[in-house]
């Protein structure tokens, strides 16, 4: 029997889902993670769309794929792939590639710490791994720089009017709002839907309103939201709701205004949020920050230094948390398949453009 792809990988999860591909990818061209990745991005983007879409995957899902490492001091390579781009960073993937590569014993595993580096698209990233009885307890890493770009500023939402938004690097570029702003909004699982609707908006304003650059990934601009608020758990600072989109925000298209909450804290909105805090003078270096997710889960963050990003105050994070791993898994795509791209359809999903060669009855992809 022969399929056209046959894929092989590890589901995890931190409260988000996230899938690791361990074999079925061919060599991929490149001498760096991030060359590799802009590579698979313009010559393979059927993969992430194979594994993210329909019927291999779902709005919230993530994945990942483990490539050698092009840095002398790295044990592996991964490339992130989520539903409308190639993060350079991401925490919470960062945590499952490690859990992933020491109990499935791809990387020998030390008690009670496993200190390797792994290397991401956005550069080293060094990780310490507690582990008891051959499973991986807690992963803290070391992140690349966060800083704050726009601090306490206010931009037109449309259905929404003026909201006060934070923005910040954390490994991507996120839009912060306090929930507080919205009246009956809470961050609980129950209110899914209206957090998305708000956060998709807020997010498509600020890409309009303001402009961000990160000097060392061109082209890349705000691309998450995050609701931020209070929480009542006494083992966290504070709570937690980002939203990941599943297409691009529409204002005059209400079908658009919906994207998938992110069940997990975060690592790198984590890591936005710490340095909009330390920029406010809310949050000192080594202190700890806990973050709770949606589900009620913890990642703790701490700045570790302060440094400078070309002409911006930027700090280091650490960020710790954990994750699970869920199944085992090998993909195939048959030479049949109509659907060799996946799919999307409007109940769940915001509307996505009919890919060319299509057969007609795709056009659910685009329904509202």
């Amino acid at each position: 029997m022969s399929f056209k792809r046959m894929i092989q990988s590890v589901e995890t999860h931190s409260g988000e889902p996230m899938r690791v591909i361990t074999g079925g990818v061919p060599h991929i061209p490149g001498d760096t993670v991030y060359e590799q990745m802009k590579w698979l991005e313009e010559n393979d983007d059927q993969l992430r769309k194979l594994m993210l879409r329909e019927p291999r995957g779902y709005p919230p899902l993530c994945c990942n794929l483990i490539v050698p490492p092009k840095h002398p001091d790295a044990v592996a390579g991964f490339i992130i792939m989520e539903q409308v781009e190639y993060p350079v960073m991401s925490g919470g993937n960062t945590i499952a590639v490690a859990t992933v590569l020491l109990e499935t014993g791809m990387i020998p595993m030390e008690e009670p710490i496993t200190k390797f580096n792994l290397e991401a698209p956005a550069g080293l990233i060094a990780i310490e791994a507690e582990c008891k009885d051959g499973k991986v307890k807690q992963v803290k890493f070391k992140n690349v720089p966060a800083y704050a770009v726009y601090l306490d500023t206010a931009i037109d939402v449309p259905e929404l009017g003026q909201v006060t938004v934070d923005v910040a690097w954390g490994g991507m570029f996120y839009v912060i709002a306090d929930v507080s702003q919205f009246e009956g909004l809470d961050l609980v699982p129950e209110q899914g839907r209206d957090i998305t609707r708000i956060s998709s908006l807020i997010l498509r304003a600020a890409q309009d309103q303001l402009p961000v650059s990160h000097p060392d990934y061109p082209g890349i601009g705000i691309t998450i939201s995050q609701l931020s608020g209070l929480t009542n758990n006494p083992n966290a600072d504070r709570k937690n709701a980002v939203t990941v989109a599943s297409g691009p925000v529409d204002f005059d298209n209400p079908a658009t205004w919906t994207g998938g909450v992110d069940r997990c804290p975060c690592g790198t909105g984590t890591c936005a949020k710490m340095a909009t805090l330390h920029a406010k003078g809310q949050l000192a270096l080594n202190q700890p920050f806990r973050h709770e997710g949606i589900l009620g889960n913890v990642y703790t963050g701490e700045l570790v230094e302060e440094v400078t990003i070309h002409d911006h105050v930027g700090v280091v994070p650490t960020l710790s948390g954990q994750a699970w791993i869920t199944g085992f898994s090998t993909w195939v795509l048959d030479h049949d398949d109509p659907f060799p791209n996946g799919f999307t359809v409007g109940d769940i999903w915001a509307p996505q453009e009919q890919e060319q060669g299509a057969p007609a009855f795709a056009a659910a992809e685009t329904a509202s």
